[in-house]
C-alpha cells in the first residue's frame, strides 16, 4: 500500500461509537467521569475502531531499528555496532521493553529498516544500510524517506492481517535523538538548543557538538518546514520514517497506535503534518524527559497519562500504558450499571 493510497483512506474517527462508549461509562455505578483518562482512552479506541465493544488483547510493539550517519560528528557515546546488538536482543526478548512486554501480554516485532550491519532481525523492509551524514549531505533522498514510511505502513498491514488490535511504537538507533531534535526543530520552528537534550547521557561538550551538528545540517540542507517528507529526508532517520508510517497505517486501518517518547513523538508529529486526521488515531503514553517532548505533545494537542521521567526509548513508555488501559477496559466491560443495582443514576450538571 502506497503513502498516497493510505492518505486517501484516512477518515475521521467514528463519533457515534465514541458517544455509545460514553453512554456506557455514564451508566456504570460510579461517579461520572471519575476514572478520567481511563474513560477517555476507551472512548477514543471506540472511535478509532468504530465499535463501543473494546478488544485490545492482541497487541504488538513494533521496534524500528536504523542507524544514522550523523554519528560521525561525535554526537553519541557509542558506535553503530550497538544498534545491531540491541536489535538482536529484541529477538531474544532481552531488552527493557521486552521484559515489560512480557508483563502485559505484548508481542515484539523488531524491524531492520536501516541498520548499518545485517543481523538476524528481519530485513525484508530494509531501505538502506544507515542514512548518510546529514551534516554533510541530505540523510536520505525523498524516495528513500517515502520507502521508509511505506515500510511502516506495511508492518501495520501485516499485523492487522494477523489480528493485532493495538500497536506500540518503538525504536533503536544510535544517534536518533540528534535526528529527532533536528526534525522537531524544523517542524516546530524552534531553536535547536530548545529541542536538543543529552540523549543517552552526553557530556556538556558532547551536547555542544550535537547542537552544532544539527545547526550545520539544517543550514546546509535547508529542509522545507511545510513539507514533512522533505524534513525527514534531509535531517531525519529511517526509524522516524518507519514509525511515521506506522501512525499513518494505523489511522488508515483503524488500529490505535501508542506514541512512546521523544523520537516516537517526532514521528507522530511528522505523520500529523502529512495527514492531520492521523492525530485522532494516536494515543499519548508518557512525557519523555527529553526537553522537546512537552512542546511536541502540545503541538499534537495530546495529554500523556504517565509523567515518570522516562527516557529509555524502545517503546518502553508506550507499553507501560497498557496495564492502565486494561484496568479501564475491565471496569468498562464488567462493572454493574446504576439500573442493575437499582440506584438512581448520577446527573450531568454544567
Amino acid at each position: 500500500m502506497t503513502l498516497e493510497e493510505v492518505k486517501e483512506q484516512i477518515q475521521p474517527i467514528d463519533d457515534k461509537a465514541v458517544s455509545a462508549a460514553q453512554k456506557r461509562w455514564d451508566s456504570i455505578a460510579k461517579p461520572l467521569h471519575s476514572l478520567g483518562k481511563m474513560e477517555d482512552l476507551v472512548m477514543q479506541i471506540a472511535g478509532i475502531t468504530g465499535s463501543p465493544d473494546i478488544n485490545i488483547k492482541k497487541r504488538a510493539l513494533v521496534a524500528m531499528c536504523a542507524d544514522n550517519g550523523v554519528v560521525e560528528e561525535g554526537v553519541t557515546q557509542t558506535g553503530q555496532e550497538v544498534t545491531a546488538i540491541v536489535a538482536e536482543n529484541f529477538l531474544q526478548g532481552d531488552t527493557s521493553a521486552c521484559v515489560m512486554c512480557r508483563q502485559c501480554g505484548t508481542d515484539v516485532f523488531p524491524v531492520d529498516i536501516g541498520m548499518a550491519f545485517d543481523t538476524k532481525v528481519p530485513m525484508d523492509l530494509k531501505v538502506m544500510k544507515g542514512t548518510r551524514n546529514m551534516a554533510k549531505e541530505p540523510a536520505m533522498t525523498r524516495e528513500e524517506a517515502v520507502q521508509g514510511i511505506e515500510a511502516g505502513i506495511e508492518m501495520v498491514r501485516r499485523l492487522k492481517a494477523q489480528g493485532y488490535a493495538l500497536i506500540a511504537t518503538g525504536e533503536m538507533g544510535i544517534g536518533n535523538t540528534t535526528t529527532s531534535s533536528a526534525v522537531a526543530s524544523v517542524l516546530l520552528d524552534q531553536p535547536v538548543e530548545t529541542m536538543t537534550g543529552r540523549g543517552a547521557g552526553l557530556s556538556s561538550e558532547g551536547l555542544k557538538r550535537k547542537v552544532a551538528a544539527i545547526k550545520k545540517a539544517v543550514d546546509l540542507n535547508r529542509p522545507d518546514p511545510q513539507d514533512p517528507i522533505d524534513v525527514l529526508a534531509k535531517v531525519g532517520g529511517l526509524d522516524i520514517a518507519g514509525m511515521t508510517g506506522v501512525f499513518l497505517g494505523g489511522a488508515a486501518m483503524h488500529i490505535p497506535v501508542v506514541i512512546d517518547g521523544f523520537i516516537s513523538c517526532v514521528a507522530a508529529l511528522a505523520a500529523q503534518r502529512i495527514c492531520p486526521l492521523t492525530r485522532d488515531y494516536m494515543i499519548a503514553s508518557h512525557v519523555s524527559k527529553e526537553p522537546a517532548a512537552v512542546l511536541i505533545l502540545k503541538a499534537l494537542k495530546k495529554e500523556a497519562v504517565i509523567h515518570g521521567d522516562l527516557c529509555l526509548g524502545e517503546g518502553s513508555g508506550a507499553v507501560a500504558l497498557f496495564p492502565f488501559m486494561d484496568m479501564g477496559i475491565a471496569v468498562y466491560e464488567s462493572m454493574s450499571t446504576f439500573e442493575e443495582i437499582k440506584v438512581e443514576q448520577y446527573e450531568e450538571f454544567t
